[in-house]
This record gives structure tokens, sequence and C-alpha cells, in this order.
């Protein structure tokens, strides 16, 4: 069986820059604890643009920004400021309510910005969304690195493969970048409920299936996946175990009941989200 879902991204602006938006689906929400996946680039801007997305709330979810190519400036309402570089991880928490903005940095404006990268919302699970908000930065250097055979793999959060990641998770996780070389194989463990690959450059198979750039599939459960690269490929293999109760999402917020929703969606049109220092351009909320 293999796929059980094909899901091809669909184009979004980002702050400038188009992107391709995986998750949330119309046949498919969340995939574990994944409620949102943006494929961002490979993109080039011309020296002077750059990426900016201005500063805008979150609720009772974690945001993931993981690079390829490029850098970003993260700026929050605790007043974290933290530059992102491939390979290194930014995991924010929300819980309760935090603000932040993501630009390309001064340096890459003046000589042309190249972003490529992945940015995910991973949602809190019951208990756990009206927690305080936190920031991690977690370097490249700190996450486990795996070699079997022809591929190479980074365990960038929860546990797989024997390695498991210094990110703090709050819901068993799979978050995994996954280098195959042409003609390279890899079993995809059977570990967790809910399983995925995004692919982010060639492309792969799952059996009869082709999986290219800018496309999601959704894993059979229960069963070894094996995976074949057609070209080079670099994937993403990501999920976790299945949310027991349902999210609703909107705009910028994830929560369990929509009252919350509503809630958050008050608290920013009235001004009773923290801002973010040095960044005041504020991103307007949608009228619907």
């Amino acid at each position: 069986m293999g796929i059980e879902r094909l899901i091809k991204g669909r184009s979004r602006d980002l702050g400038g820059l188009t992107v391709q938006r995986l998750l949330p689906a119309p046949a498919q929400q969340m995939v574990g604890p994944f409620i949102f996946v943006d494929h961002i680039g490979p993109a080039e801007l011309l020296p002077g643009a750059g990426l900016d997305v201005r500063p805008h709330p979150h609720i009772a979810l974690a945001t993931v920004t993981y690079l390829y190519e490029g850098a970003l400036l993260h700026r929050d309402s605790l007043g974290c400021v933290q530059e992102i570089r491939p390979g290194d991880v930014n995991w924010m928490s929300a819980g309760r309510g935090i603000t932040h903005s993501e630009r390309s940095p001064a340096a890459e404006r003046v000589r042309g910005v190249r972003l490529h990268g992945l940015q995910s919302w991973v949602a809190l699970p019951d208990g756990q969304e009206d927690t305080a908000p936190e920031f991690h930065h977690h370097p490249a250097a700190s996450l486990p690195a795996v070699s079997l055979g022809e591929a190479e793999l980074r365990i960038i959060a929860g546990e797989a493969f024997g390695r498991r990641s210094p990110v703090d998770v709050r819901w068993p996780t799979l978050y995994v970048d996954i280098l195959l070389a042409a003609g390279g194989r890899l079993d995809l463990p059977p570990e967790y409920s809910e399983r995925a690959v995004c692919v982010v450059g060639g492309e792969i198979e799952v059996g009869d299936i082709v999986v290219d750039a800018h496309s999601l599939a959704v894993l059979a459960s229960e069963e070894t996946i094996t995976v074949r690269a057609r070209s080079t490929a670099r994937f993403m293999f990501f999920g976790g175990e299945r949310f027991p109760t349902p999210r609703f999402i909107w705009w910028n917020f994830v929560a369990s009941s929509r009252k919350r929703l509503e809630e958050a969606r008050r608290d920013w049109a009235e001004g009773r989200f923290a801002h973010v220092t040095g960044d005041d351009e504020l991103m307007p909320a949608p009228k619907s």
C-alpha cells in the first residue's frame, strides 16, 4: 500500500515570497502533532529585497523553522533575537500567547537573498495550550546525525533511528531531515501512528508512486515503508502519535476550542498581545 494520500503544495504569499502550503490540506488537517507545513523556496530575491513576515500572534502551538539555504532573523515578544542558519532549529512554543516576526537579515539583503526551508507548526497537547511562551534555539551541531547506507539523517525533534533530539517536545514527535543519494533506498520504520514525507528537492519513489518537490505523502500506518531516490533527494520524515482530540485553526491561531480562537482574535484586535521590541509593523488579522 505505502501511500495513503498524496498532497500537492498550494501557492501562498508570505511577506513578498511565494511558498507552497502542504498542511493543512482539504483532505488532511494534521499528521501527528503537525498542523501546518509551508515549503519556502528555493527562491532568489534581488539585492535590497528580502522576506518580511511582520509581527503576528500565535497561541497553543510551537513554530519550527528549519532552513536548507539562507538566513532569517527571529524577534519575539519575550525579547529573543536570534538569527537562524541552515541546519539550526528555532523552536518557539506560543502557549497562551506570543508575538514574533521573521525577516531577512540586513547582510542577506545587501548581497541578494537565497532562501529555502520549511516552516511548521506543532499543536500543543491538551493541558499545555495555556503554558507560558518559550523560545529555544538549537545549533545544527547539537542535533544528532545518523548515516544509514546511502542516507544521511539529522534528527530535528523527537526520537528516531535510535537517536533522540535535544529539542523539548510536548507530544510523541517525529521530525527527521534526510538526504538520500540517487539510486539509494531507505526503510522508514512504523514507530509512530502517523507519518509523512515532504520532498524538498529531487524525487523519491514509494512503491510505484513518484513524490517530487513541493509534495507531501501521508504514509500507511503500521508498516515499514521503503523509499527509493530517483535522483539525489532531500525530504523530511515527520509525524508522531495521533492527537486524541480535534484542533481548530484560524489565521495564526490553533486551539482545542473555537471559544479560545475567538478570545485570541479579540485580544489581537484590541492590542492585548505583547509587542516585539524593535519591530512595530504589526500584521493585520483577516476580516473573516
